[in-house]
């Protein structure tokens, strides 16, 4: 197998560190019971982008490629691909053996058609937007063009941002993110079928008899109990219920379980989604639209101690846009490390003297209404550190998440507290916070900071189809350098995610994309 796509071959040179993991000869059988918190809308993840659809939509569906933890691009639907010298082209050779759950074969017009699908409906659009065209000159061959070079393509295809979907379902003229074949008789190709949804209680999946890497997958079920109390999903683990629990972030019951000689905790796993928790400024808001106002703030916050007293040392402390691990990551960025005082004369030089009672302002924080060590938390230590440099600040609490989108997302918010992720590569998930073209009043986890910068913009415009690693990296410093100086985010922590799986569990998912991988390889000791 040839593959010439440069960013490819980066990717595979790479190795990051990772707890080895026990090997052992796999054993066939067993029902592997996984303790959720996430409720899916439907599991189409072509449509549908998020932990609750994804993580069964890997089970579901299978993609073109699949990643390894030291970000190395694999075979997966397809088992050989070739890149263009040019880089505008890169032809894909799809697995003899590969067919639907229905047992109608996987062809090149299903290739085609799914990245038509992703391409009109899946909020992530730039993982795909370079693909001008999918030709399908044999049935097992998709050659997919290029309008431009797209460093980010093979990373894309590795993960259920991109899953091949039947065309002779999907393909009914049904409007895809509607069809009802997205939630009942769900029909993918990957190791997993789906057999069982009850809302808000459990899906059910069973071993694919005909999955076309013979041998796999090694479990004959696969049920995760969905429960919205994360006391009780510990508990499930720690009585031998539930033998792994994913997206593990509330730091007790992470401690709980660290304590627990049955069980193994790993921060593995999480480096291809790359989720931060930020302050969020609204740049056009008042005083924050002053640069000064923001860096103030900054100078203001002490992550050290939100990692390490709020946290309890079970996170990472971020410090811009992109997360550590990314390959393009750099720590050559302002940091404001606590200075009150530096703090207080950036607000006198923008002008908020303050008043009788101390007040140079009023403002208001928002924050997710779900993970509090790193949202609601955050929120009032920020409110209480604010207060010390006559900032009044005061904490708004949203009863759901409809509720602190629609507020965002329609630039009704002062500052909020939010978690962004990577998604493995900075095109996919870090130029949609920051370009001006991507300022979209009432889309949530676009550009809501209303932040415009055309140099910034031109330089993610290069990094975005550079295809010389080392020029790639040298931009993606520029970027990070330039939005650590203009914050229109502080960077915080990097989210405390977490797989907590029994030491029965043999094989347990790390790669980089971890919980949202298949599970073909996974068993039951």
């Amino acid at each position: 197998m040839r593959n010439f796509l440069k960013t490819a071959a980066f990717f595979a040179a790479v190795t990051l560190a990772a707890p080895g993991i026990a090997q052992e000869t796999p054993k066939q059988g067993g029902t592997l019971t996984i303790a959720f918190s996430q409720v899916p809308r439907h599991f189409n993840p072509a449509v549908q982008s998020g932990n609750a659809t994804m993580i069964p939509g890997a089970q579901i569906f299978a993609t073109l490629m699949r990643a390894d933890e030291n970000w190395n691009i694999k075979p997966y639907l397809a088992e050989s691909w070739e890149t263009a010298p040019d880089g505008l082209s890169v032809t894909f050779k799809l697995h003899p053996d590969a067919k639907f759950h229905d047992g109608k074969p996987i062809t090149s017009q299903d290739v085609a058609f799914s990245i038509e699908t992703q391409k009109a409906h899946h909020p992530f659009k730039t993982a795909l937007a370079a693909v001008s065209a999918v030709e399908t000159p044999d049935a097992r061959t998709a050659v997919i063009r290029l309008s431009e070079p797209h460093p980010a393509l093979m990373i894309a295809l590795s993960t259920t941002i991109a899953p091949i979907i039947p065309k002779h379902i999907y393909g009914d003229g049904q409007d895809a993110k509607k069809h009802p074949q997205n939630i009942e008789n769900v029909i993918g190709s990957g190791a997993f079928v789906l057999k069982e949804y009850k809302n808000g209680e459990h899906i059910v999946l069973e071993r694919n008899p005909d999955y076309f890497l013979k041998g796999r997958p090694y479990l004959d079920k696969v049920v995760y109990r969905i429960n919205r109390d994360g006391l009780n999903r510990t508990i499930m683990m720690q009585n031998g219920e539930a033998q792994m629990y994913p997206l593990l972030n509330a730091i007790p019951e992470i401690r709980r379980m660290q304590d627990d000689e049955n069980l193994t905790v790993t921060d593995t796993g999480y480096s291809g989604q790359g989720s931060i928790a930020w302050l969020a400024f609204n740049t056009k808001s008042g005083p924050l639209s002053d640069l000064r106002v923001r860096q103030a703030i900054a100078y203001a916050i002490d992550r050290n101690f939100i990692v390490n007293a709020l946290l309890q040392g079970q996170a990472t402390p971020a410090t811009g846009p992109i997360a550590q691990g990314s390959p393009f990551y750099t720590d050559n960025v302002e940091t404001y490390d606590l200075d009150l005082e530096k703090a207080a004369k950036l607000l006198d030089e923008a002008g908020l003297a303050p008043d009788a009672n101390g007040v140079r302002a009023e403002l208001t924080i928002d924050h997710i209404p779900a993970v509090p060590q790193v949202q609601l938390n955050v929120a009032e230590y920020i409110r209480a550190q604010l207060k010390k440099v006559g900032l009044k600040v005061a904490v708004r609490s949203a009863p759901d998440f409809p509720s602190w989108a629609k507020r965002i997302s329609g630039w009704d918010f002062d500052m909020t507290m939010d978690i962004v992720a990577n998604w493995g590569d900075p095109v996919i998930g870090v130029h949609r916070t920051y370009r001006c073209d991507n300022i979209t009043k009432g889309v949530i986890w676009s550009n809501t900071q209303q932040y415009c910068n055309e140099k910034l913009d031109s330089l993610m415009l290069s990094a975005g189809k550079e295809t010389d690693i080392g020029k790639r990296k040298e931009l993606y410093k520029e970027i990070q350098q330039i939005v650590a100086h203009d914050l229109p985010v502080y960077p915080i922590v990097l989210m405390p995610q977490h797989t907590a799986f029994s030491k029965t569990v043999g094989n347990a998912p790390t790669s980089i994309w971890g919980p949202i991988s298949p599970l073909d390889d996974v068993y039951l000791k």
